[in-house]
């Protein structure tokens, strides 16, 4: 029972009570997300559209998605979070309800683009609220826990949304639109504004300045390296929602069998992430990074050999593993090249490398798997895994020094009080003193324990 107690505190305790509305808010939300998960059968079976007509839907609502993160991440430093993300929140509950409504091509078409803008806008706002709130030797764990929260929601939404279905496809956006007000709702009352003004000391050289956010951010060859890296990570995870089902139908698997194996993804995200910030406490970031590149490469690889439900499965949890090391690290990381002032458009310009690679990946694979055979596709994404890892090694030193810079950067100043000058001897004996040595790792912030930073 001890250990249980203690287990809950390490993963859950201490973290701010506006951290739990935040929590609350992600988990009502994803718990009503029917719509993205059914739109694809919704506009081919129900409104009868072809194949290509729901690839321009999904593919717009994309685009959406691409301005709107841009948008939302320039307001949330510029307006606020909390009018930012009542207004995207809003903004995304009334173009649900339209899209359900519409019925020309066209109007379902600029439904799905202007949901996509609404919807993506809010998650800048909300990602900069969790930094603002949560201390930086917490947000392993706060990172953590959401990502739980998004994926309990999500697998539940999977099995809810086939019983809304039933009863109606409308019922899918009224639902999703107020599962959407509600966390508004929840959010502002609850939450509030969390911005506050940087502090005015004097800014470390080789940090950005706080103006120019655009001049800025193009200027952070650092922080856009990083973004490249979580581009094509991303292109080859998404592979999962694109050509998987491809592959398993070729095999003679049925649409049931992926949707059951797929949701091996989330049952395994539920179980074992809330054990993965005591598993990687005090390990080099870089290195974690790696590792989740390095699974995640092995695990589509093996895509090509699979053959049974059995074997796809398999697959599925391997490179689900490598997801589960790779959303906290990078989550944290984000926040810690964030500049203060900035933090809304960079978790915006990261955002939209999540977007790209969206509308990218079933482009891409699809092109690959129909000119160069399913073999190839898979076996790419292994290779790109593995030059991923390396990269994320190589670059980790680079990422830490400038994470730690911002952080000497944008500390407040601390009021200098007089002392009493030390007795000469201990003058004598500090001056005389060898400094301690580093620890080996990437560099003194590399580690990312949650207890002792």
């Amino acid at each position: 029972m001890r250990t249980v107690q203690s287990w809950l505190r390490e993963t859950a305790g201490g973290l701010p009570r506006r951290f739990w509305y935040l929590w609350a808010g992600t988990l009502i939300n994803r718990l009503g997300s029917f719509v993205l998960v059914f739109l694809a059968i919704y506009l081919t079976q129900e409104r009868d559209f072809s194949a290509s007509q729901a690839g321009l839907v999904i593919g717009l609502w994309g685009v959406g998605g691409a301005v709107g993160t841009t948008v939302g991440g320039t307001l949330t430093d510029r307006w606020g979070r909390r009018p930012t993300l009542l207004t995207a929140h809003l903004g995304a509950a009334t173009m649900m309800l339209a899209l359900g409504l519409a019925r020309p091509l066209w109007a379902v078409a600029v439904g799905a683009l202007l949901l996509g803008m609404f919807a993506e806008a809010a998650r800048p706002a909300f990602g900069a609220m969790i930094i603002d709130v949560v201390p930086e030797k917490d947000r392993l764990r706060a990172f953590s826990l959401n990502y739980w929260a998004i994926n309990l929601g999500f697998a539940c939404a999977a099995v809810l949304a086939g019983v809304a279905a039933q009863a109606g496809y409308l019922l899918l956006f009224v639902v999703d639109a107020a599962t959407t007000l509600i966390t508004a709702v929840v959010i502002v009352t609850r939450v509030g504004e969390t911005r506050r003004g940087t502090s005015a000391g004097p800014r470390v050289a080789g940090t950005p300045a706080p103006t120019g956010a655009l001049r800025t951010i193009l200027g952070d060859r650092v922080f856009l390296g990083f973004v490249a890296l979580n581009l094509f990570s991303a292109l080859v995870f998404l592979q999962h929602i694109s050509m998987l089902p491809i592959a398993m139908g070729d095999s003679g698997l049925s649409p049931a069998t992926y949707g059951s194996v797929i949701a091996l993804n989330g049952i395994l995200i539920v179980v074992g992430q809330l054990f993965v910030p005591r598993l990687i406490r005090g390990r080099s970031r870089s290195h974690v990074l790696g590792l989740a590149s390095l699974v995640m490469g092995v695990g589509f690889g093996l895509t090509a050999f699979a053959d049974a439900a059995w074997f796809y499965g398999l697959t599925v949890l391997i490179w689900t593993l490598g997801e589960m090391l790779n959303s906290p690290s990078n989550a944290t990381l984000i926040a810690e090249l964030s500049p203060a002032d900035l933090r809304g458009r960079y978790q915006g310009v990261f955002g939209l490398s999540w977007q790209i690679a969206g509308a990218g990946a079933p482009i891409l694979g699809g092109l690959v798997r129909e000119h160069l055979g399913n073999t190839t596709l898979w076996a790419a994404c292994a290779a790109i895994g593995g030059v991923l890892a390396v990269a994320h090694l190589i670059s980790g030193p680079v990422r830490e020094r400038r994470a730690a810079t911002l952080r000497h950067a944008w500390r407040p100043v601390v009021p200098v009080v007089a002392v009493q000058p030390p007795a000469p001897e201990a003058a004598e004996a500090a001056a005389i003193a060898p400094a301690a040595p580093l620890a080996a790792a990437d560099s003194p912030s590399d580690t990312v324990g949650t207890a002792n930073r």
